[in-house]
């Protein structure tokens, strides 16, 4: 069967959300495609939690995606999440495993203690896997999923994604193009604010799933977003030879039932082929999600890691008047239009998470290499893993997997 013709196999009416169809919400696959004329290619979603209505939210801007079957071990969330989307839901995840397109993708929602034994059973089933941060818990696991993956000739891909999103490769275009020149340092914040103070009792999707403050608190700022900017950065340079790191739990008494992972990290990564990195991450210091780099001629610059559609900016050096400054008015660097689907913003984030599924899709349809690799996944996994058990007296720890620089987005080469 080809890679493509295992992409639609039918297993019986499944339920589309595509851009396509935003006024036909629900409608059966069939009718859909009478109505549009198009394949639809089908995922399917393991883990009904707090993260799954922001993909579904973004497949709703996506042509041609659609959901084949859904699972979750909570019943009672599978059934609310299942009737909001109108999607189908599966009994068990022998089921969900069975019923789960060949060749298709397998979304892994679920929580990141979970991560490794669920990511295994999907590749053990012969089902690519986009796996939610990180591919697993211990980096032992991870390496035993890479191999898996390619004894199989599966894809294994890690969230997240918005390294594929309008202002990373816009950035990583402006890099190439030595706008800012040599790159010689780079500061990069994910600082989410005070969140142990925050209202978070009250933060929950519209499917009503409630943000998982416990699991949030035990599995740790530095797991859970380092990667918003790692990946960026590993998408620009490749492999990080070095990191020098620190972590800490500044703030006890969290809500649930521990231990706590560190609420703050900070890390100095060595690329082989990049710029020397400060990496920020905590739950307690002023929000800023902020990135600069800076470089011979100025510095680029965006103010947010969590939107696609951020600008990117670029202040020159100047003197005036005996005195060496950036321009205190930047230009902003763009790329022609159009780019990808954007979304709207909802909280604290403007991000399409379908990015990295819809690539997987399309690498398979098209018989070409997926951008997002196993090696880029695992690489990620290695230094995020490393700035999150630094510790105080760690000290330098050499990274001992590799990955090259991904290739840019079509709109962005």
């Amino acid at each position: 069967m080809s890679q493509l013709s295992a992409l639609t196999t039918s297993i019986g009416p499944e339920r589309i959300i595509s851009r396509d169809c935003n006024d036909n919400f629900g409608e059966t696959k069939a009718a859909a495609e009478t109505r549009v004329g198009r394949i639809v290619r089908r995922l399917s979603i393991l883990g009904c939690g707090f993260v799954a209505d922001l993909y579904m939210r973004s497949l709703k801007a996506m042509p041609g995606i659609g959901i084949a079957t859904v699972y979750d071990h909570d019943a009672a969330r599978l059934d609310r999440f299942c009737a909001y989307w109108g999607v189908r839901a599966a009994g068990s995840l022998g089921e969900f495993l069975a019923s789960a397109p060949a060749g298709g993708v397998v979304l892994n929602l679920t929580n990141p203690g979970a991560h490794y034994a669920l990511n295994r059973a999907c590749l053990e089933a012969g089902h690519h896997v986009y796996s939610e941060k990180p591919l697993a818990m211990d980096m032992a696991e991870a390496v035993v999923l890479h191999g898996l993956a390619r004894q199989k000739g599966l894809l294994l891909v890690s969230a997240p994604c918005s390294v594929l999103g309008e202002a990373a490769q816009t950035l990583g275009h402006a890099l190439r193009r030595g706008i800012a020149g040599t790159p010689r340092a780079i500061y990069a914040e994910l600082d989410d604010g005070f969140v142990p103070q925050a209202a978070y009792d009250k933060w929950m999707t519209e499917s009503g799933a409630p943000w998982p403050a416990g699991d949030e608190f035990r599995v740790g700022c530095t797991l859970e977003h380092a990667g918003y900017y790692l990946g960026w950065l590993i998408g620009w340079f490749g492999s990080v030879r070095t990191v020098v790191a620190a972590s800490v739990e500044t703030v006890p008494d969290k809500l649930g039932q521990g231990p706590m992972a560190p609420d703050l990290s900070v890390a100095t990564l060595f690329f082989d082929n990049g710029p020397v990195t400060r990496l920020t991450c905590s739950v307690v210091a002023p929000h800023d999600h902020s990135i600069r780099i800076v470089g011979d001629k100025g510095v680029l610059s965006c103010k947010a890691a969590w939107d696609n559609a951020a600008k990117v900016r670029f202040a020159k050096r100047v003197t005036i008047r005996r005195r060496l400054m950036e321009h205190p008015f930047p230009r902003r660097y763009r790329l022609d239009q159009p780019t990808h689907p954007k979304v709207r913003r909802w909280g604290a984030a403007a991000m399409n998470f379908m990015l990295g599924p819809a690539e997987m899709l399309d690498a398979l349809e098209h018989n070409r290499p997926c951008r997002l690799t196993d090696d880029f996944a695992l690489h990620m996994t290695e230094v995020t893993l490393a700035i999150q058990n630094a510790g105080e007296t760690s000290g330098a720890r050499t990274m001992t997997t590799r990955c090259d620089p991904l290739d840019p987005m079509p709109w962005a080469t």
